[in-house]
């Protein structure tokens, strides 16, 4: 079993997206260990995006990601990050696949819905980011 960090950002809350989201990430065989509905500060935001402060787009994604609420959810299943890159669709929600969550509820390479870790020590770094421990379930619980 593996696990990932998934996150529903504000422009698909503000969609009332989020049960949409979660149907189709369970839908594709993740199950849903640890929710939560948050409002991140920009200071927070910025903690989280930290590895691309020096980007062109981090000011504008970290006032984004603090805009409104969002859903921060920690994912398990077999092959999990994978998996739910595969349900996400591509980064730009323009070029994203048919059927996918970015191509269903996403506007743009920023607005695109949701986010999710890329590799297993990125999904450990971000849930850690947002879950304690004792936050989180696992299979037969």
């Amino acid at each position: 079993m593996e696990r990932t960090l998934s996150l529903i950002k504000p422009d698909a809350v503000r969609k009332n997206a989020i049960g949409a989201i979660i149907s189709m990430l369970e839908a594709g065989g993740l199950k849903v260990v640890g929710a939560k509905l948050v409002r991140l500060s920009r200071a927070q935001a910025e903690g989280f995006y930290a590895v691309h402060r020096e980007r062109p787009f981090f000011s504008s994604l970290c006032e984004f990601m603090s805009s409104g609420p969002i859903v921060a959810m920690v994912l398990e299943g077999e092959g999990a990050i994978a998996k739910n890159r595969e349900i996400m669709g591509v980064t730009d929600s323009k070029k994203a696949a048919p059927g996918t969550i970015r191509a269903r509820f996403g506007t743009s390479i920023e607005q695109n819905a949701v986010h999710g870790s890329d590799a297993p020590e990125t999904a450990r770094t971000e849930i850690a980011y947002f879950f304690a421990p004792y936050e989180l379930f696992g299979l037969g619980w």
